[in-house]
């Protein structure tokens, strides 16, 4: 068996409406994982639930708010009933506050951003540990979506660098303190990727000249991250804690 498989793996989504979240819920039900996929557009996530079901997989998609603790706690508990213990959480949700300076942004902004990248993913980490106690499960396994904005940060990209740097070093953080649990806690950075969001800088004039930043010449596609995600929520990566594995074409490399 490839150590990729995930037959008889839950996975819950956070986020998962829509781009990364959306995107990683098919790949992890083509590899055999039940997944649970959380979103406050409840019509979103059950539309991409119904899709993965009809295709023969095993899906639930549930109201989620991760900035909410009964929320949370209510979605795992969904999860739960529907297709058992979550082995896997990803934690995926995340916003921008747009092309904004530190000057340029108010509270709303910060507490938004903050709450929705940063405080969530502590958050449904310490919910999602509590359950994996509860159930006596053996092992859990927590992915943060991260970004190379972590590290690699440019103007206007207050307060959503701010939140990715905090949720790198959180992950490095929950690594050293989440093994007492058995659970193991890694991170997914990537770099540039054209979605629905990115794809009005990405595909603009500026476009070619910003392009020279990434060593292989190109933006990365949906797909480039789709062999990392499994590594790291397999029994593949069974060995790695606190690892942040950077899918960005080089982008990192040629900035430092």
């Amino acid at each position: 068996m490839s150590p990729f498989n995930l037959d008889g793996k839950h996975v819950a989504i956070t986020g998962a409406s829509s781009g990364f979240g959306h995107h990683f819920a098919g790949v992890l039900a083509g590899a055999g994982a039940a997944v649970s996929l959380g979103a406050r557009r409840v019509e979103k996530v059950q539309a991409r639930a119904d899709e993965i079901t009809a295709s023969g997989g095993k899906a639930l998609g549930a109201a989620l708010d991760v900035t909410d603790k009964a929320s949370a706690e209510k979605f795992f508990a969904a999860a739960e009933a529907a297709l058992g213990p979550v082995d896997v959480l990803i934690n995926n949700a995340g916003i921008e506050a747009g092309a904004k300076t530190y000057m340029m942004i108010d509270e709303d902004d910060w507490h938004s951003v903050i709450d929705t990248n940063l405080k969530s993913a502590w958050l449904m980490s310490k919910l999602y540990t509590e359950r994996v106690v509860a159930n006596k499960l053996s092992g859990g396994n927590i992915i943060n979506v991260s970004s190379i904005t972590d590290t690699r940060t440019i103007k206007g990209q207050f307060p959503y660098a701010v939140s990715k740097g905090g949720l790198t070093r959180m992950t490095e953080v929950l690594a050293l303190e989440a093994p007492r649990y058995g659970i193991r806690v890694n991170a997914l950075a990537p770099g540039y990727i054209l979605t629905d969001v990115s794809r009005v800088l990405l595909e603009s004039e500026m476009a070619p000249e910003f392009m020279k930043g990434i060593p292989l010449r190109r933006f990365g596609e949906f797909e480039d991250l789709d062999g990392p995600l499994l590594l790291l929520a397999s029994d593949a990566s069974a060995y790695m804690n606190g690892s942040v594995v950077v899918v960005d074409g080089g982008h990192i490399c040629a900035s430092l």
